[in-house]
């Protein structure tokens, strides 16, 4: 049932869920497909988290699933609908434009191991090699090799191919050469097994239909509606307060920020401070910001690419990724009657990796002229690749990770949660509060938005072995 609010939830369920990004909608929807009574509390009016959609007079802009692997599908057929996993779309034309090098790849295995030799004159053992070292890595195994390293050790001193293997997961998710190879190798393995894909039909359709499903399945959904707090009882989770009522519960699966799960929404200061001083320390993934821009009635583009990758870098250099003004900007673009069949607009998103700092404590006034500055640089990077692009737009808008914070409550704008330690310490949340399980930190080490659908579905596994008396401390 769709709830106008707080009060109109029962006073008690088997789960609540706290926030409907990817990882909370697939967690109330395994947990309530289990037979469970299920309460899905989400702040803003609209499902879908950072995974969400808006309207700017005929356009429509997807803030957020523009790509993911191909094992999109599976997820999709497995915890929502065949129909929805059928609507899962390649993007073959996936284009790199930097200093180093210009091509377009359909991001496959296959692909890439052609371009490794023929490009770059990798031996075809050296390049096979490295990618059964990526399949065979596991979530779990020893962290202590970086991926630099694991680059380095398969092609020593090719800082150019460590840039064509690397640099796109450093502007998907800020990942760089110091973090762990193991997150670094599932992320790129999984989008190099058969490519890069989206949602046919655009987020919109995708949401209004996992809502529909949710509804379907039995879960109670109030919207507008932010949770105060996460309430223990005895060291267990037992219920929330949202709106100012307190709504009992079997168990807690927060899909909220990991450090606003145990630093704003449980006093883990006082239950667990060392715990909570590990949460705090935890590094986020890297901070955003989009330009969005919309080509108007009747104006049209070369199909250049599905998503292209710009970089005004000599070399790669992680660093750079979060310069102000950006030199590195991934594009997604829509083209009329493509990812969505019935619309006839263009639409193109940049996206960028961003240091919040960089937009903390600005003025009103400062703020918006740095706005205004950041669509004036990806312009003027985007006219590279499309002459006169500026003439042909109608709506020119930008998103800071002050705006991201804001509309999806992600600690300092942060795009995919926290990076490896917070996944680390998300898997011990249970056993410090028994009856509260997370998701949302773990999309970083999964593969961003599939992970995100996935870790949900592996928190409310969790959070049904508790209520079932079985393993109580995941």
């Amino acid at each position: 049932m769709l709830l106008s609010g707080a009060d109109q939830a029962r006073p008690r369920y088997d789960a609540v869920v706290v926030g409907g990004g990817l990882g909370g909608l697939t967690a109330a929807k395994r947990l309530a497909d289990g037979g469970r009574s299920v309460l899905l509390l989400e702040s803003r009016p609209r499902l879908g988290g950072y995974a969400t959609w808006f309207r700017r007079g005929g356009h429509i802009f997807d803030v957020a699933l523009h790509a993911f692997p191909a094992g999109m599908a599976k997820t999709l057929r497995k915890y929502w609908s065949r129909d929805l996993a059928d609507q899962v779309m390649p993007l073959p034309r996936i284009r790199f434009e930097n200093p180093e090098f210009s091509f377009v790849t359909t991001f496959e295995t296959g692909d890439f191991k052609l371009l490794l030799r023929d490009r770059f004159g990798v031996p075809e053992e050296a390049s096979e090699a490295f990618f059964q070292a990526c399949r065979k890595t596991e979530h779990f195994q020893d962290a202590s090799e970086s991926a630099g390293s694991l680059l380095d050790r398969h092609f020593p001193g090719r800082l150019d191919v460590a840039r064509l293997l690397l640099e796109t997961v450093t502007y998907a998710t800020g990942c760089n050469p110091d973090d762990p190879a193991m997150v670094y190798a599932v992320v790129f393995s999984n989008f190099a097994w058969k490519g890069t894909h989206t949602f046919r039909g655009g987020t919109d359709l995708l949401l209004a239909e996992m809502e529909r499903l949710l509804l379907a399945s039995g879960v109670d959904i109030a919207l507008r509606t932010p949770v105060e707090a996460i309430q223990t009882a005895g060291g267990a989770a037992h219920g929330v307060l949202a709106a100012g009522r307190t709504i009992a519960a079997g168990t807690v699966v927060s899909n909220a920020n990991l450090k606003a799960t145990c630093l704003r929404l449980v006093d883990m200061k006082s239950i667990a401070p060392a715990f909570a001083d590990e949460v705090e320390a935890a590094p986020l993934s890297a901070s955003v910001a989009q330009v969005y821009l919309g080509l108007g009635p009747g104006e049209a583009i070369p199909e250049i690419a599905d998503i292209l990758f710009s970089s005004r870098e000599p070399r790669y250099d992680a660093a750079a990724f979060r310069a102000f003004p950006p030199r590195s900007v991934s594009y997604s673009f829509y083209y009329p009657r493509h990812i969505r069949p019935d619309h006839d607009r263009t639409e193109i998103v940049a996206s960028m990796c961003a240091d919040y700092a960089d937009w903390e404590n600005l003025s009103p006034g400062q703020y918006r002229e740095k706005k205004e500055a950041l669509i004036r640089a990806v312009l003027a990077d985007l006219s590279r690749h499309l002459p006169n692009l500026e003439k042909k737009l109608d709506h020119a808008e930008a998103a800071t990770p002050r705006t991201l914070e804001r509309y999806t409550g992600h600690w300092r704008g942060a795009s995919f949660g926290s990076k490896y330690p917070g996944y680390l310490a998300a898997e011990k949340l249970p056993r410090t509060i028994p009856g509260l399980f997370h998701c949302g930190s773990q999309g970083i080490l999964m593969s961003g938005w599939l992970g995100s659908a996935n870790c949900g579905a592996l928190a409310a596994g969790k959070a049904e072995a508790y209520l079932s008396g079985g393993q109580s401390h995941a």
